[in-house]
């Protein structure tokens, strides 16, 4: 008589055991979620700056990142580092710390993961590494001309990482967009969240120079990219640029003005400054879209209706824990 396996038994050990450092900020908030939907199970490594807005059956280990060695990794298949700064106000506010948090960070962390026995490592880049492009859309090849200390520790940070890459240690770094949207950690120090607050709260939209491109991204896509880059074969190692779409900040304006008009039924203005701005960039993800199978379906409208349908639970838009150099500041005084 041939018996069954237990089937609890054999769930379990297929399961896939991802550590994510940062995961209870903006963008982990709104990814795990989804992961533990997809059977994954998740442990969380934060300092819980902005809070824990997780789900209560994840395990949140609050302690400095730095401080982890490859003993607390041991038992994990994959490592996600959403940690460091994410800004350039953060950054330019304290470049020392910035760059030993997006720089050294990262890259001590992936060999701490090597050592653990970790096959997968997936870094949280940024589209900021490529600086000042005139009129060009960018692939991964193209030159990182950043001279600002965001783009700079960024690009250092990806560099650290890809030097722990061999076949053992699959290595994936995500050059994400402009994030924005809605997640249970709100921001509104991001450009289309922050044009949503301003129009929600002084009827207007402020557009400090309309003519500069950016890549945007819904963080539904984000959130897409992520699962893409987890399930991909462990043969996989690579950049990849990741984002919605490419667009002017005159572009985002109007698309987030006709939205809200329409859901609001108000009249909204458009405030048109000419601040220079030397961050210009757009991108093509097309290798994404070959190699990990990444397809964004999310727009500049969605992502408003999105903010517009969760509105209720914002409360008061000047809270501190919603931008992330005021919580900075008050941590690193």
């Amino acid at each position: 008589m041939i018996r069954k396996k237990n089937s609890k038994f054999l769930k379990d050990s297929q399961k896939i055991r991802i550590l994510i450092g940062g995961g209870a900020g903006y963008i982990g908030s709104a990814l795990v979620p989804v992961l533990l939907d997809h059977g994954y199970e998740v442990t969380v490594i934060d300092l819980l700056w902005f809070g824990n807005h997780l789900p209560k059956e994840v395990k949140v280990l609050q302690k400095e990142l730095f401080d982890c060695t490859a003993q607390d990794m041991k038992g994990y298949d994959q490592f996600i580092f959403l940690a460091g700064l994410s800004n350039d106000p953060m950054a330019e506010y304290n470049p020392a710390k910035n760059f030993i948090s997006n720089g050294a960070l990262p890259a001590y962390l992936a060999f701490e993961a090597k050592k653990a026995g970790i096959k997968k490592y997936i870094y949280a880049s940024s589209c900021s590494i490529y600086g000042y492009t005139v009129n060009e859309l960018y692939d991964e090849n193209a030159p990182a001309t950043c001279s600002y200390p965001y783009g700079i520790s960024k690009l250092q940070g990806e560099r650290g990482v890809f030097q722990m890459c061999d076949e053992t240690f699959s290595c994936i770094a995500l050059r994400q967009g402009t994030i924005c949207g809605y997640s249970p950690r709100m921001r509104f120090d991001l450009i289309i969240n922050t044009m949503f607050k301003t129009a929600m709260t002084e009827g207007k939209i402020i557009i400090n120079n309309p003519s500069i491109w950016r890549p945007i991204y819904d963080i539904k896509d984000a959130v897409s990219a992520y699962l893409r880059a987890i399930q991909a074969d462990l043969s996989i190692s690579g950049v990849f640029n990741v984002t919605t779409g490419n667009y002017t900040i005159g572009q985002v304006g109007d698309f987030v003005k006709q939205e809200l008009e329409e859901l609001t039924g108000e009249k909204i203005k458009l405030e048109i400054k000419n601040i220079q701005d030397l961050r210009n960039y757009k991108v093509t993800f097309e290798y994404a879209r070959t190699i990990l199978g990444f397809t964004p379906q999310g727009s500049i409208r969605g992502i408003v209706h999105d903010l517009f349908s969760n509105k209720e639970s914002f409360g008061d838009f000047t809270d501190i824990s919603y931008y992330n150099t005021l919580v900075f500041k008050q941590q690193i005084p």
